[in-house]
């Protein structure tokens, strides 16, 4: 069987796809990942070894084409057309000659389209249910959306969201961290968080700083884009608490402000070996940073920024394994009396029996169940597929609707399964 994933985003849209990905190609499908071609997600699929088909423009390229904040609000109709020129030939190029593809992040403008007019049946993930509540962008995004549907010979759609996530979209997320009730009045297809495990070994210089000391606050804002003071805040913020610093340059190139020894910056990294030697994670609040940490018994500290951010700090404080700071600028104050909650014992007690519960099978339930419904769809079209390695056929009707789901999905996963049930 060949199927493509694709995504267009952050490190938090790609590594989940490169485990799902992994635990595809476990069960003998063929499969390839399409993603922007920033370097670190090709040295990602590299290390996996995953085949890459890149889309031209790399993700940070739009962070950093744009320098002002005139620049940073664009019209609906210039951003949504902008990431439809960027990744619809290459999304449609792809999916040619596939059994089925899954999406996500921003290819939500073009996945649908993508699908009706290749002719291969898709799948679109979110990471958190949040994204699926009614939304006033979604009724302004049809202008655009429809003016390139007309471009390619599609006709015009009405319902957006539908359109953007479809009818049954699928969540990879642990159920502890976004339990049920949260999908509200759209069904969704549970699958568990997508996790890739990691097994590079943290730099001799970095557990170097870690074994110096006591264990260290680890400050990291991934993709995010913050004010040049956020370093200094942080950083002051963590000493005010007794604590080291460990510091993430990330997108936003953060580093020391002074040269003592009780701050250590650090580049992209393993945060599955790291979070478990830390104090603290204090971060933007993404999906993937925030399972990470929940997985480590990490508290955590959510500066969230934007999207689904709000809604994991507020999964965060509920669950009672760590603080949020009240808006997306870093305070002084606001930052101390979220990190002296942190790192209270009572934090980190609920931290590690939260983490106790957490599931790792995700990406082999989804993979499983990916495969299953392809299976089913072939035997009703009288293809033979013996076993998962079957590939392709032209008598399938690749035209694969909700009914195809199985309805048993979590005999893949028992633990998950009994784990609803005792919700």
């Amino acid at each position: 069987m060949r199927i493509l994933l694709s995504t267009y985003g952050s490190r938090g849209d790609v590594e989940p796809m490169v485990a799902l990905a992994v635990a595809l190609q476990a069960l003998g499908a063929q499969v390839r990942v399409c993603a922007p071609s920033d370097g670190e997600f090709a040295e990602l699929l590299a290390r996996a070894d995953v085949p890459f088909v890149p889309f031209a423009r790399s993700w940070r390229s739009w962070a950093e084409s744009r320098s002002s904040s005139e620049e940073r609000v664009p019209s609906v109709d210039d951003f949504v057309t902008g990431y439809i020129a960027a990744t619809y030939d290459t999304l449609a190029a792809a999916a040619e000659g596939c059994d089925l593809f899954v999406a996500s992040g921003m290819l939500h403008f073009i996945a649908q389209s993508v699908a009706e007019n290749v002719g291969v049946p898709h799948r679109f993930v979110i990471f958190c249910p949040s994204l699926l509540g009614a939304q006033g962008w979604h009724a302004l995004v049809n202008a655009p959306l429809n003016a390139h549907r007309a471009s390619i010979g599609l006709p015009p759609v009405n319902d957006a969201r539908t359109f953007l996530f479809t009818d049954h979209p699928w969540l990879a997320a642990d159920p502890i961290l976004s339990p049920e009730q949260e999908s509200g009045d759209v069904p969704v297809v549970r699958t568990g968080a997508w996790l890739l495990p990691d097994n590079r070994p943290l730099p001799a210089a970095l557990a170097a700083f870690l074994d110096a000391g006591t264990p260290p606050v680890y400050v990291g804002f991934g993709s995010m884009r913050l004010p040049e003071e956020s370093a200094r805040i942080a950083i002051e913020a963590v000493r005010a608490q007794g604590s080291r610093v460990l510091l993430a340059r990330g997108w936003a190139d953060l580093g020391p402000i002074d040269a003592r020894d009780d701050c250590f910056a650090v580049g992209e990294i393993n945060q599955q070996a790291l979070f478990g030697r830390v104090a603290a994670v204090v971060h933007h609040g993404g999906a993937g940073t925030t399972t990470t940490a929940a997985k480590a018994g990490a508290p955590q500290v959510i500066v969230p920024q934007a999207a689904d951010q709000p809604r994991w700090a507020s999964r965060v404080i509920e669950l009672g394994i760590g603080a949020a700071q009240d808006g997306p600028v870093l305070t002084f104050e606001a930052l101390s009396a979220a990190l002296e909650a942190a790192l209270s014992s009572q934090t980190r007690a609920r931290a590690t029996a939260v983490a106790g519960k957490m599931r790792t099978d995700g990406a082999t339930v989804a993979a499983k169940l990916l495969l299953e419904t392809i299976s089913r769809k072939a035997a009703r079209a009288g293809v033979n597929h013996s076993d998962h390695r079957a590939t392709s056929s032209p008598a399938i009707d690749r035209r694969l609707s909700c009914e195809d789901i199985p309805s048993d999905w979590d005999m893949w996963s028992p633990a998950l399964a009994d784990h609803r049930g005792q919700r």
